[in-house]
Parts: C-alpha cells; sequence; structure tokens
C-alpha cells in the first residue's frame, strides 16, 4: 500500500537501490528527478554500482555510495559501516537479484519498497515490507517510476538532466563538429549466457554505407575494451566503403553520453546505449528479435525500433507475447538473422526525414 508524504510533512531521508545496469541505471534517473522536484530538501542517498557511478555520480544534491559488485563479503561490509547509524524513512529497492537484497540488509529503512510479488524475484520479498502495485506488461521504466509514485512523487514528466563536464563536451564537439551530422552505433549487447542480440558486421556496414550516401552522416562506432567488441569493430570497418571512426575502447561513460547528445541517432541492439540515448534524447533506432521492446526498448523511440521479437517468440516457443511470462527471451542463436538491413535502412530514412 501506497503512504504519501504530504508537501508539508516531507520524508526525512530517503534511500534508493539500483546498482546496475547501465540502461537501468538511466531508467532509474527520472525516479530521482521526481523526488527531487517533489521535496528538493530531502536527502537523498543512492547505492549504486561503481561503473554506474561514473555516469549519473555527480548529479548534485544526491549522496552516491559506490558499492563494488566484485568485492564480496568485503563489500557488504563497507557497506554496513557506511550507513551505521542512519535512519531512512524509506528505502526504494528496485533491483531484483539476490545480491542486490543482500546489500539492502545494510541500509536502515522504515519503509522498505520492493516489486509486487510477480517481479520481485530471487526472493526478493523477503527483504521488503512494501511493494508497488502490480502492473502487467509495463516498461521496465514505467515499472521503476512506480517507486517515485509509491511515496507521492508526479511520474507524469519523466526527467534525466544528466550533467556533462566540459572536457567530455569538448571530447565530443572534437569528435561531432557542428557541421558534421554523426550516427552513433555501438554494435554489441553485454555478454550473457544464451543471449543473442548481435547482428552481423557485414549488415552494420550496410547500413554505415547507407547512412554516408543518402544522409551525410558519419558514423562513429563505440564499445567498451574488451576483445569481442574490438573484433566486431574490425569487422564491420572491413566491410565499409565508407569509413567509420573507431572509438572502441576510447571512451568512458560520459564521454559516450556527451557524444550521444551530439549525435543525430543511435543505432544498437537491446543494450545500454539505447537508454543513454534516451537520456539524452537522442532517437534511438533499436534491433530487437531476441527480447521485447515494448518492456525493455528505448522509451521514446519505439516507433524507430526494428521488432521480430514477436514472430520469434512464436517460433521458438509456440505462443504468443500475451501467453508467456513478459519478459522471455528468445534464446534462438539466429534470431537476429530475421533484422534485414533493408528494415533498418527504412527506419533511419524515415527518422532523418522527420
Amino acid at each position: 500500500m501506497s503512504a504519501d508524504y504530504p508537501s508539508s510533512d516531507a520524508p526525512r531521508a530517503i534511500a534508493m537501490l539500483r546498482l546496475s545496469a547501465i540502461g537501468d541505471v538511466c531508467h532509474t534517473v527520472p525516479v530521482l528527478r521526481a523526488l527531487q522536484d517533489r521535496w528538493p530538501d530531502t536527502p537523498i542517498t543512492w547505492v549504486i554500482g561503481k561503473l554506474e557511478a561514473s555516469l549519473v555520480g555527480d548529479i548534485e544534491g544526491v549522496e552516491f555510495i559506490s558499492f563494488d559488485k566484485k568485492a564480496g563479503w568485503s563489500g557488504y561490509r563497507a557497506l554496513g559501516q557506511t550507513l551505521a547509524g542512519r535512519d531512512y524513512d524509506a528505502l526504494l529497492h528496485m533491483q531484483v537479484a539476490l545480491r542486490a537484497s543482500l546489500a539492502s540488509r545494510r541500509i536502515p529503512a522504515r519503509r522498505r519498497i520492493g516489486f509486487d510479488r510477480a517481479r520481485a524475484r530471487d526472493w526478493q520479498w523477503l527483504f521488503t515490507n512494501e511493494a508497488i502495485p502490480a502492473r502487467p506488461q509495463q516498461h521496465v521504466m514505467e515499472g521503476l517510476l512506480a517507486f517515485a509514485a509509491q511515496l507521492g512523487a508526479d511520474i507524469s514528466r519523466p526527467r534525466w538532466d544528466i550533467p556533462v563536464p566540459e572536457a567530455d563536451e569538448a571530447f565530443a564537439r572534437e569528435h561531432i563538429p557542428d557541421q558534421g551530422p554523426a550516427l552513433i552505433l555501438s554494435p554489441c549487447s553485454s555478454q550473457r549466457s544464451r543471449n543473442f542480440r548481435d547482428w552481423r558486421p557485414e549488415r552494420y556496414a550496410a547500413v554505415i554505407d547507407h547512412a554516408a550516401r543518402h544522409h551525410g552522416l558519419g558514423t562513429i562506432i563505440t564499445g567498451g575494451p574488451t576483445d569481442r567488441e574490438r573484433d566486431m569493430a574490425e569487422a564491420i570497418m572491413g566491410h565499409c566503403h565508407h569509413q567509420p571512426a573507431n572509438l572502441v575502447g576510447q571512451t568512458g561513460l560520459k564521454q559516450l553520453f556527451a557524444l550521444i547528445r551530439r549525435a543525430r541517432a543511435v543505432l544498437c541492439p537491446d543494450s545500454g546505449p539505447a537508454h543513454m540515448g534516451t537520456a539524452a534524447g537522442t532517437p534511438v533506432i533499436g534491433l530487437y528479435a531476441s527480447s521485447n521492446p515494448d518492456r525493455t526498448g528505448p522509451y521514446f523511440s519505439r516507433q524507430w525500433c526494428v521488432n521480430h521479437y514477436p514472430e520469434a517468440l512464436k517460433a521458438e516457443t509456440g505462443k504468443g507475447v500475451d501467453d508467456v511470462r513478459w519478459g522471455t527471451r528468445v534464446r534462438d542463436p539466429q534470431v537476429m538473422e530475421r533484422i534485414t538491413v533493408a528494415e533498418v535502412t527504412e527506419k533511419l530514412d524515415a527518422l532523418m526525414a522527420q
């Protein structure tokens, strides 16, 4: 049940727990902003992953506590020591993972708000004493915004306003001058077991060439410093007639965010940069076949997504989207083969014509 606070009786302190991943942290920023807008003087603490803090950890008026997920039990002890003696009116426990729930036990709070029972996987309900209302078939960001609504904040106009330091803005200007419109390509999704979201490099290359020939767009390939991402970038470039810039492994999250803010569009599979695009106000052409864009797509760009999820799900399970658990993944290694170059260039053409 919800216990709204009158504006004259603001909560004394609020804690938020969302450690990862990049996309979900982007979804969480509007939760923070809604709380700040409702109670600008209420102290807010956000317990967050170390990498994710590098993107949003300079938002003013918030205490960010970085939790090192790789530190083992020493990380939990350090968190408990940092928060010893605190007394939060409410903890928004916004991550369904046992690791996050164990971290939540180190956060002293009277109201411990988690997901409804249907979404509180990994026994999250054992670590909370209150739940947000059950809402079937929500986008991930809508589910997170429900935590702010549970406290009585207005969630009708999500905002991000993620700061970008001048040095990172200068980096972005160097690579995307005012007179040079660019397409940001982030070709790789996160590497997880049986997670098939990457498209073929030669198909990415065909889109790069189309963007250059028909729209005068230069392309910048971005990604992390892994061998897999470097190899993908090299393979893409090997198929291109119009050579893109390769910044794979050469940007921090703030620099990537600054690039995305200056770009005309982002092209990527279901991955963090799709949601960074939403936060930056940049349109995203999302490639979706193994996951459902109505749940995890770029929130304001779902009209630009190429969506083969329904038929891929039907082929693998024999069931429709409404007949399976919301968020069910398609585990076919060939699932992204369903997406054609023509479909992606048609989305790009329509976006550029808008």
